[in-house]
C-alpha cells in the first residue's frame, strides 16, 4: 500500500467524521459540524428556516458521501498511475474552500457568528495543510528521485 493510499484513506476518515455530524449530530461543534454557526440556532425558532437549513446541510453530506465513494473505488481498484491525477483533484477541489467559502468564515468570525471564535483560522490551517500535504505527495517523484515508500 502506498503512502498516497494511506493519505487518501486519511483524508476519507475525517471527511467521513464531517458527513457524520452532518447528518447525524447537527448541533456538534467537532469534526466542522453545523453547531460552529450561532445561526444554527437561530433556525430552530422557524421550521421553515430549519428545514431549508436541514436540506441544505443534508445535500452537502450526500455530495461529500458521492466524493467519498469515489475515492473508495480509487483507492480499492485505482492503479498507481492514476493517484497523481487524484492528488492533482484533490488540491484543486480542496483549494476552491478559498474563493467563497474562506471570505465568508473569516466575515462571519470577525462578527463573532462562529464558535469558537477564530474557527475561521483553524479551518484555513487545516485546510492549508491538507493543500499542502496532497501538493508534496504530488510532486514527490520531482523532488525526491526515490520510489514512493510503499507498505506492502
Amino acid at each position: 500500500m502506498s503512502l498516497v493510499i494511506v493519505v487518501i484513506a486519511l483524508f476519507m476518515v475525517l471527511e467521513s467524521s464531517n458527513v457524520f455530524m452532518l447528518y447525524f449530530k447537527k448541533d456538534s461543534t467537532r469534526a466542522n459540524g453545523i453547531g460552529v454557526f450561532k445561526a444554527w440556532e437561530k433556525t430552530k425558532s422557524d421550521p421553515e428556516i430549519n428545514d431549508f437549513a436541514k436540506y441544505l446541510i443534508n445535500w452537502v453530506a450526500g455530495s461529500k458521501v458521492i466524493f467519498l465513494s469515489l475515492l473508495a473505488v480509487i483507492v480499492i481498484f485505482g492503479s498507481p498511475d492514476l493517484h497523481p491525477w487524484v492528488l492533482l483533484a484533490l488540491v484543486l477541489s480542496i483549494a476552491t474552500f478559498y474563493v467563497g467559502l474562506f471570505p465568508l468564515a473569516r466575515k462571519m468570525d470577525r462578527e463573532e457568528m462562529l464558535i469558537p471564535k477564530g474557527y475561521s483560522k483553524t479551518l484555513v490551517a487545516m485546510i492549508t495543510v491538507l493543500i499542502i500535504l496532497f501538493t508534496i505527495l504530488y510532486l514527490w517523484s520531482s523532488i525526491f528521485p526515490i520510489t514512493m515508500p510503499s507498505f506492502w
